[in-house]
């Protein structure tokens, strides 16, 4: 039964793309939790499979130059949301990074989520979803929706004229009516500012 078991996740993982992510829970059909862990732990260290963090698994691309090549982590949270049927939303410096406000690459990844609060650890870097409002995560495209929700955990009084200076020909890449619609979800603080020292002035 074991050897079934292994040949059987073996066989899928062959089947998958180079690159792809999954996780051990896909394979919850074919045995216990504990033989399917010993079967990808096997593949792991016969390097067929990459372990990026706990129950999460990925079929490395090569490449001749560059060796191994890993999904991104934005990749990864992309996957858990798509296993975990939910939208997600960058937020916070990950979400400024982005949309060009700021060039500090976080470690810390946080996402919004209609979901549970999750936080995964891989490598140096974290991946975290927090739970919020389907106010928030409904506010369209990747321009104003990334910078309100960044915008909304700094300090807007604090802002350099530099800073000033981005936001305002972020806003100007906006379709004016995806703008106007994203002003009225955003939270109160972010859309007083915008409204009062950029739309305004």
């Amino acid at each position: 039964m074991k050897s079934s078991v292994n040949s059987i996740i073996e066989l899928k993982i062959n089947r998958l793309k180079l690159g792809q992510v999954f996780f051990a829970s896909d394979f919850k059909e074919l045995g216990t939790s504990t033989a399917i862990r010993k079967s990808l732990s096997r593949l792991v260290e016969s390097k067929q499979v990459e372990r990026m963090a706990q129950g999460i698994y990925v079929k490395p691309k090569k490449d001749k130059i560059l060796g191994k090549i890993l999904p991104s982590m934005e990749e990864l949270a992309e996957s858990l949301a798509k296993k975990e049927h939910i939208n997600i939303k960058p937020t916070g410096q990950y979400a400024l990074n982005k949309v060009g406000l700021s060039t500090q690459v976080p470690t810390k990844l946080v996402f919004l989520s209609m979901g549970n609060p999750k936080k995964i650890k891989i490598g140096k870097s974290t991946i975290i979803f927090k739970s919020t409002t389907a106010k928030k995560l409904a506010m369209k495209g990747q321009i104003t929706s990334l910078l309100f929700l960044g915008l909304e955990e700094l300090d807007l009084e604090k802002l350099s004229l530099m800073e000033i200076t981005r936001i305002k020909e972020i806003l100007k890449l906006e379709v004016p009516e995806t703008l106007k619609y994203n002003l009225r979800l955003a939270p109160t603080k972010v859309s007083d500012f915008v409204v009062k020292n950029l739309l305004n002035a």
